[in-house]
């Protein structure tokens, strides 16, 4: 298996979790929403680091790798760097809480509307930059 394949595969699955998001905000499944969204662009930027011929590191938040590399990709992912690690940030942040919750912080009951929608947008921002570039993955 090469990069490019292993790439290609995580885009793939990061497409199909694109495809229950609108189920899941339907459903008002707000939580599982952001712990999907979350997938998507961890799946998504492990991609595209991977096309680029870096072995991405086994940790959920690879925004200060993307920072590092950012001469690497092309010119309009470099010069979205800053956003894509905040979105990279903020969902990594939310990752835990949005699954497992808290004594203090059930999922089902602190995300709201609001809080999907940027997570869906932010997911479909991440997917749409990086396909966009890497047009031969399906």
């Amino acid at each position: 298996m090469t990069n490019d394949q292993l790439a290609q595969s995580y885009l793939k699955m990061s497409n199909e979790r694109m495809k229950a998001l609108p189920l899941f905000y339907q459903n008002k499944a707000y939580a599982v929403v952001i712990r999907k969204a979350q997938e998507i662009v961890e799946l998504t930027l492990k991609g595209l680091l991977r096309f680029t011929g870096i072995d991405p590191p086994k940790w959920h938040d690879v925004g200060e790798i993307i920072k590092e590399y950012s001469n690497r990709f092309p010119d309009e992912i470099s010069k979205e760097a800053s956003r894509i690690i905040e979105i990279s940030r903020w969902l990594r942040k939310e990752r835990e809480l949005s699954f497992y919750g808290d004594i203090d912080y059930v999922p089902t009951e602190i995300y709201r509307e609001e809080d999907a929608k940027r997570a869906i947008e932010d997911a479909t921002y991440i997917v749409q930059i990086v396909i966009k570039h890497f047009s031969n993955i399906k």
